[in-house]
């Protein structure tokens, strides 16, 4: 397997995708952290710039791309400054809308594919629930089938995109007497009566995506909008947890990376006691293990990806790299942040913002404890 996945036309790519960030990301990072929102028309551009449908067939209006394309355009993203932003449209194209694509009928992805990936309509993805989050079999929204609808009653809470999304991927029990073997994938629209949004989570990190509470009451939705059968949800949800992790995991990697040049280049400009403290070789060596940590982990991941590209099986290569690379993100911006001290300690700097935002990385899309769990059945039963 291949560590340099790229070839000249991904550095072509990313060349089209750092400017588009430099120009219409960077400048209002700070902005929208600040105000805790993002202009919704990103979705838009972003489509209409092929950037939602990197890996999507161009029949759906898609470019037909690998993962290796995905990870270009995740990692120059990350480099906008916005995590939170970056968040949000990755559950647009990683986590709600691959199910329809896999699994769904043609009319659906006609109908909600495509406006998708074009950024005309939002998604969000709705699985975690008050009683259960890793433990996705305890989900208790319900589903009762009555002719050609079915009637949908709960709550959902932490979902990202859910104040804003026009339709949801969500998670319910269609036959409450199984566990894991009772759910399935509805798709949900959010113009529906009953639905309801609840309070707007304010979160550590990640202040740019919206996270919300959502309650269902009798809501009414076609059965034309279940996704692939009946009572094969957890499946499905399973499935996309495999994409989820990998563009999580390239996301902690990017921001690792830029916590760790911020660290570098304060370094090289900071002076203390006379001289930059780049000089003081007790910095130098731990800035020194620091870059060979992350630089491990990038040729790790890149492996991970090339193999997950040939389409062999990477379960488990890609749960120790959200294991591996969540947990290391979080050590890499909290040892940058301590390389600039006070100003690090400050919102002038971006470093604070990615400390905040990484602390996500071991909770979502599976704990770190989760992943040591999976990691053990497999390779230790």
């Amino acid at each position: 397997m291949r560590c340099n996945i790229f070839s000249e036309e991904h550095e072509i790519f990313r060349r089209s995708v750092r400017n588009f960030v430099e120009k219409e990301i960077k400048p209002y990072a700070t902005e929208w952290d600040e105000e805790g929102n993002f202009p919704v028309e990103i979705f838009k551009r972003l489509g209409e710039l092929g950037f939602l449908g990197i890996k999507y067939p161009e029949k759906y209006g898609g470019s037909g791309l690998d993962f290796s394309y995905e990870t270009v355009f995740i990692e120059e993203m990350a480099r906008g400054g916005s995590l939170g932003m970056l968040l949000a449209i990755l559950v647009q194209t990683d986590m709600a809308t691959p199910a329809i694509y896999h699994f769904g009928t043609e009319e659906q992805k006609e109908k909600f594919l495509i406006p998708a990936l074009k950024g005309e309509k939002i998604f969000a993805i709705g699985v975690t629930e008050p009683g259960a989050g890793s433990d996705v079999a305890n989900i208790k929204t319900s589903a009762r089938r009555e002719g050609d609808y079915y009637i949908v009653n709960g709550s959902k809470t932490f979902i990202t995109n859910g104040a804003i999304a026009d339709y949801i991927t969500l998670a319910v029990k269609t036959d409450p007497k199984k566990k894991h073997r009772g759910i399935s994938l509805l798709i949900f629209d959010t113009k529906t009566e009953g639905f309801s949004i609840g309070s707007h989570i304010k979160k550590m990190g990640n202040w740019a995506s919206n996270t919300a509470e959502l309650f269902f009451d009798n809501c009414k939705v076609p059965a034309e909008n279940l996704i692939g059968e009946e009572n094969m949800g957890f499946y499905y949800i399973m499935k996309g947890f495999e994409t989820e992790r990998l563009s999580g995991v390239v996301m902690a990697q990017a921001a690792a990376e830029y916590a760790l040049e911020i660290a570098i280049n304060y370094a090289k400009e900071r002076e203390a006691f006379g001289q930059k403290i780049i000089n003081f070789q007790i910095l130098r060596h731990r800035l020194v293990d620091l870059i060979t940590e992350v630089e491990i982990s990038k040729r790790f991941l890149y492996y991970v990806i090339d193999k997950y590209d040939s389409g062999e099986d990477t379960l488990t290569e890609i749960t120790m790299a959200k294991l591996w690379i969540g947990e290391l993100s979080i050590k890499v911006a909290n040892e940058a942040l301590q390389f600039l001290g006070g100003y690090g300690y400050t919102r002038d700097y971006p470093i604070e913002r990615i400390l905040r935002d990484v602390r996500l990385y071991t909770i979502g899309g599976g704990t770190s404890e989760i992943m040591r769990e999976i990691l053990g059945k497999k390779l230790l039963s």
